[in-house]
């Protein structure tokens, strides 16, 4: 394991715990996700993400590596929730009129008194909406921001598999980040030439596939509540994410299913 994975998985451990200490939130059964954010929905998403309890949990989040103290951390909500889309398995399966990416969540920025970041996923589950993942940096925003500098109005999303981050508009798909470029070149592809490429890297692990159904990480998991705590490593041992199925499975978007877990990129790893 390097001190990038083991950094990551910590931190995804101990956030983990501090959403589990919001009071059973994550828990809580998911239900299919919006699919588009609107004004309520974004609303709905702040007013869970500012709540006291969480707040007071963001305290200890921030203050985990001693960094700054529980009671000075004092954090605070920055801007609205934006809405957070993946590579949609639909648009892999090849249905008609399929988007490219679908809404998995949305996320609101938390900044501590000393400067550090937080991004608080929060989703739409059987009680309501609720903060279901808190984790470090900014990644979420940083992409929406290039994504809608780079082709405005775009739909801006990210391939969990590879951790790679889109912004698809038109018939154009765009890298917003190194991994992306590495698959798509530096001025990205045809809408029709990346869905090929993703046809063939994930058209055998589908929900239903024989794949999925031996549960190899990787597969696109179906809706349904989180299974428990656990790391999942991506192909070629990127980052991945932990959405159902058990510890060590990998989805690649799957709608309701919310991570619990996940590892990120984190500043100067």
């Amino acid at each position: 394991m390097t001190a990038k994975t083991a950094r990551a998985a910590a931190t995804a451990l101990a956030a983990a715990a501090l959403v589990a200490a919001l009071g059973g939130q994550a828990a809580a059964a998911p239900v299919p996700q919006p699919q588009t954010a609107t004004a309520e929905n974004r609303a709905a998403a702040h007013a869970a993400a500012a709540a006291p309890d969480t707040l007071a949990t963001l305290s200890r989040f921030f203050a985990r590596e001693g960094k700054v103290s529980v009671a000075a951390a004092r954090p605070r909500i920055e801007g609205e929730a934006i809405p957070v889309s993946y590579l949609a398995p639909e648009f892999v399966a090849g249905k008609p009129g399929a988007p490219v990416a679908r809404l998995e969540f949305l996320v609101s920025e938390a900044v501590s008194s000393d400067g550090q970041k937080a991004a608080l996923w929060t989703a739409k589950t059987g009680a309501g909406w609720q903060v279901v993942n808190i984790a470090t940096g900014d990644d979420e925003f940083r992409y929406a921001a290039l994504g809608a500098g780079k082709l405005p109005g775009g739909t801006v999303f990210r391939e969990p598999q590879t951790d790679s981050w889109y912004v698809a508009g038109g018939e154009r798909v765009l890298p917003l980040d190194e991994d992306a470029v590495r698959a798509v070149g530096p001025d990205g592809v045809s809408l029709a030439a990346y869905r090929a490429r993703v046809v063939k890297a994930y058209g055998d692990k589908l929900p239903g596939s024989a794949y999925a159904q031996r549960g190899l990480a990787g597969g696109y998991a179906e809706a349904g509540p989180p299974a428990g705590p656990g790391v999942g490593d991506g192909a070629g041992g990127g980052p991945g994410v932990v959405l159902a199925g058990g510890a060590g499975a990998l989805a690649l978007g799957a709608a309701g299913a919310v991570a619990l877990l996940r590892r990120r990129r984190t500043a100067g790893a």
